[in-house]
This record gives C-alpha cells, sequence and structure tokens, in this order.
C-alpha cells in the first residue's frame, strides 16, 4: 500500500508527533509499503515531485528524531516559514489523495481535536484513527468531562476557570489545594502543574494560558497512575506508570529511564477487570474509533478509578504505553502499525 504518515504540526506536542511518526514510518517500511513521511504543518517544497516521495524498504531510507526535554517553540517554527500560520502546509492534501491511507502520527491540535479528520472527510481520504466528533469530545477535557458525569464515570471535581474573571479564592473554596492546573486542549501534560501553595499558583496560571485563555482546575486525587489501551473494541493489559520523581509531566513522559511503566500492571484480577471495563466504557462513550488509550488513577482514599482523560491517537514509538501494551499480548510494533493501517477508512 502507499501510505502518507502525517506529522509535526504547530501543536506544543509537535516533537513527541516527529518522534512518533518516524518510528511509525520505519516500522511500515518493514511491511513492505510504500511510505511518504510529510510535516503536516511545513508541506512540501514547491516543484517537488509527490511521487518521489514515497520510498519503499530497498531504499534503505529510514526515518528518526528525538524528543527534547522541554517543548517546542511553535513562534520560532512560524518564523521561519515566513509567519505562515495555515495549519495544513502546501500539497499535504495532493499527497494524501496519491496514497491509499493517510496515517496520523500527529499529537495535540488540529491533529487530534477532530478538525485534520474531517478535512480529510470532506476529500474522501481513509485516515487511521477516530473520527472527528470522538476526537472533538476526547480532546476537550472540560467537555468529556461533563459526559463522564452523566455517564456514571468516576472523575476528579474540577472547574473551569478565567484569569481574567476569576480568582483563586474561588478555587479554593470549590476545590482546595492540592490541585492540578492544566489548558483544556492540550495533551503530553504541556502546561500542566500540580498546585499545593499560593506561591505556586501564578506560574501554574502562566503555564497554562501559555497554550489556551481558560485553565481546567482539577482537584488532586492521590493515589495510583495506570493507562488502559483499547485496540479494535478490545481493553489491552494495564499498564503502571511511576515517575521517579515529580508527577507525570512532559520531561518525565519522554526522557529515558524517568518514569518506571509496568505492564501488566500488578492489580487482582477483579480491579483488572473494573479498570478495563471502565476505559471500554469511555471509549464507546465518547465514540472513539479502533484504537485510543484512556487514563486513570485509583484513589488511596476510597479504591475507586477516577477517569483523568482519553486519548484518542496515543503516543506511538515502540516504547509509547500503547505499544507496551500491544506487545504484552503478542503484537509486535510493527504489526501493530500494520493493524491500523488496515483499519483505517473515511469516517463521515
Amino acid at each position: 500500500m502507499k501510505i502518507v504518515v502525517l506529522a509535526g504540526g504547530i501543536s506544543p506536542e509537535r516533537d513527541v508527533s516527529l518522534c512518533s511518526a518516524s518510528l511509525i514510518a520505519n516500522a511500515l517500511l518493514t511491511k513492505d509499503h510504500e511510505v511518504a513521511f510529510v510535516d503536516v504543518y511545513v508541506g512540501i517544497p514547491e516543484g517537488t515531485l509527490l511521487e518521489d516521495l514515497f520510498v519503499t524498504k530497498e531504499s534503505g531510507k529510514t526515518f528518526s528524531y528525538a524528543i527534547p526535554e522541554t517543548e517546542p517553540n511553535l513562534e520560532a517554527l512560524i518564523a521561519a516559514n515566513g509567519g505562515r500560520r495555515d495549519l495544513i502546509g502546501p500539497g499535504v492534501l495532493e499527497i494524501c489523495k496519491l496514497a491509499d491511507v493517510a496515517f496520523l502520527g500527529l499529537h495535540g491540535g488540529m491533529g487530534e481535536n477532530g478538525r485534520l479528520q474531517a478535512v480529510l472527510d470532506c476529500f474522501n481520504i481513509p485516515y487511521t484513527g477516530s473520527g472527528y466528533i470522538g476526537c472533538a469530545l476526547a480532546m476537550d477535557k472540560a467537555l468529556s468531562k461533563n459526559l463522564f458525569v452523566n455517564s456514571n464515570i468516576p472523575t476528579p471535581e474540577w472547574l473551569l476557570f478565567d484569569p481574567a474573571k476569576d480568582s483563586m479564592e474561588t478555587v479554593r473554596a470549590k476545590i482546595g489545594f492540592p490541585c492540578a492546573v492544566k489548558p483544556i486542549g492540550c495533551g503530553s501534560s504541556c502546561g500542566v502543574s500540580l498546585v499545593h501553595a499560593d506561591e505556586e499558583w501564578e506560574p501554574a496560571i502562566k503555564y497554562s494560558t501559555k497554550y489556551e485563555p481558560v485553565c481546567l482546575i482539577e482537584k488532586m486525587v492521590h493515589g495510583r497512575e495506570f493507562s488502559i489501551g483499547i485496540l479494535d473494541g478490545k481493553a489491552l493489559p494495564i499498564i503502571e506508570i511511576r515517575p521517579k520523581q515529580g508527577f507525570y509531566d512532559y520531561k518525565n513522559k519522554y526522557q529515558a529511564d524517568a518514569t518506571e511503566e509496568i505492564c501488566p500492571a500488578p492489580l487482582s484480577a477483579e480491579k483488572t477487570k473494573e479498570a478495563q471495563n471502565l476505559a471500554l466504557r469511555v471509549h464507546r462513550l465518547l465514540g472513539l474509533g479502533n484504537y485510543s488509550r484512556v487514563d486513570f488513577i485509583l484513589s488511596e482514599t476510597d479504591d475507586k478509578f477516577y477517569c483523568l482523560e482519553a486519548n484518542n491517537l496515543p503516543g506511538m514509538t515502540p516504547n509509547s504505553l500503547l505499544p507496551q501494551e500491544a506487545r504484552a499480548v503478542g503484537i509486535s510494533y510493527e504489526d501493530l502499525c500494520e493493524r491500523l493501517v488496515f483499519s483505517a477508512s473515511v469516517k463521515q
């Protein structure tokens, strides 16, 4: 098959995407597919023959990208591209039309909030992952948490905070400290801080509003953190996440040896089934596609699982959580990538 792997973009998760997509492209090459690797924001230089961008295993071409410790400077990227703020670069849709499938190796921004999916649907281009409605519901943390509450899926208490109108005292009265401050529509813990005391409040708000003007303030639930992948309608083995320092922030997610990840997680059979059933309920409630990943905290206070969020395009390096869980049931990284290709479709 001819496959375009879409990567990059101008999301704060750009670097994560470039790493995931590089390894996805390599995996698909080993499966004898023709692969083109395209940065959805940068696009394709004028005059490039689109057919020439598709390479095969025999070409010897491989892709690689290392994730830095800090989030990308998106304004510098925009400046380097002549100040262009169009989310889809030149030639991207044209090369997608030449391919059999677009593999969405994107994270965050328009690659995960449903906008790109809607555009691809308009052009009848098959793509991997969920459709635009499921993506929009999952990416908006406030919207998805409202759905969780209405469906009796436990989730930490929260409120929306507008720094231009609301006060810290409102948060202290309704949520209290410690709490998590996060943007509504970012992933990879971009913009997320834990606030334990007054002096941590202003830096946390400044960090979150770097990405979005309104923050989601979430009550801290102390306990163990777990993630559960869903693949083709079934829950995969659970993975437990244990950062060696601090919490599961951007650095601890993507730097080597910063976090211990245990799969299958050391849980009783009863608690394992409970969490997997909850993950499936979340996946179906949001209308997600053939794969996703759902994150939980198991409260040390009441022994209940609280859903933090669902990820409609989870990380896809071989050591990302979903591929680790797939490997635990005998699905290699290369087979997983190809399986997602074969399930791609137009979602309209």
